[in-house]
């Protein structure tokens, strides 16, 4: 199994996950914040083609994870996946062909099986996913604002980690957002700072964990250096063994 980001940030979000099981391979998007055109563009930088997408897996309402989705589902005829609390919050189109999650109630794509699970967030009903092969566990957790228990439970044992770092504290604090943006990012529902970040990748089981990527940067409040120290001094490893998740390229693929 391999994964490569589109995208990472406010601006737009999307990754690619793919699987190969010995016949056929399995290829699936999670989350389109972008356009149709610029999801197009960005697939070619990986040598890939929408059509040769198998799903989208969508994690919650807002316009930098969804933007793009249904277009982009409706264009290809690909089936989309989200909560039906994500499907009410959006309004889909019944032309689009939709599968409905809930928490712990794996989806099986071909050779890829999507494991939903809650994580508290200001949406209607987000999702987060834990992607497997049957050898290899990818977890992705990209809008949270805080640490629960469960979440720390779905995301032990997995071999890839993409894990959310929207921002510093203090240069959250010292930005010049408005006080009620500030609350919003930094409350309980809004985004993983640096430092809770870096409490999940701590507090979670760790012992087949090969890969780290550090995601959704603010770009306004964060730097890749300052995420990368967070994350490699949670778990005793160098910085630049961090991989970050960029707005504008993503990164490229990654085994996991």
């Amino acid at each position: 199994m391999r994964f490569a980001s589109l995208g990472s940030g406010s601006e737009g979000n999307a990754l690619v996950v793919e699987a190969h099981d010995g016949v056929s391979t399995t290829r699936v998007l999670l989350d389109c914040g972008f356009s149709v055109r610029e999801a197009e563009r960005r697939l070619a930088r990986l040598a890939l083609s929408a059509d040769s997408l198998d799903a989208i897996f969508v994690t919650h309402e807002h316009a930098d994870h969804i933007g793009g989705a249904a277009a982009l589902a409706r264009k290809y005829r690909i089936p989309i996946y989200m909560s039906w609390g994500t499907g009410q919050a959006c309004s889909l189109a019944s032309d689009l062909e939709v599968g409905w999650c809930r928490s712990e109630q794996p989806v099986v794509v071909g050779a890829l099986q999507a494991l939903p699970y809650t994580v508290p967030h200001d949406a209607r009903e987000p999702l987060q996913f834990v992607f497997s092969d049957g050898r290899s566990r990818l977890g992705v957790l990209t809008d949270a604002g805080s640490a629960t228990p469960h979440l720390i439970e779905v995301l032990g044992g997995c071999t890839a980690l993409v894990l959310e770092c929207n921002h510093d504290r203090e240069m959250l604090a010292g930005s010049k957002y408005p006080p009620s943006l500030k609350a919003r990012i930094g409350g309980d529902y809004g985004h993983l700072a640096n430092d809770s970040a870096a409490n999940i990748l701590r507090s979670v089981e760790r012992g087949r964990l090969k890969r780290i990527v550090a995601a959704h940067l603010s770009q306004q409040n964060n730097s890749p250096m300052l995420a990368r120290m967070a994350l490699a001094e949670a778990i005793g490893e160098v910085p630049d063994e961090i991989l970050v998740a960029t707005q504008e390229e993503g990164f490229t693929w990654q085994d996991a």
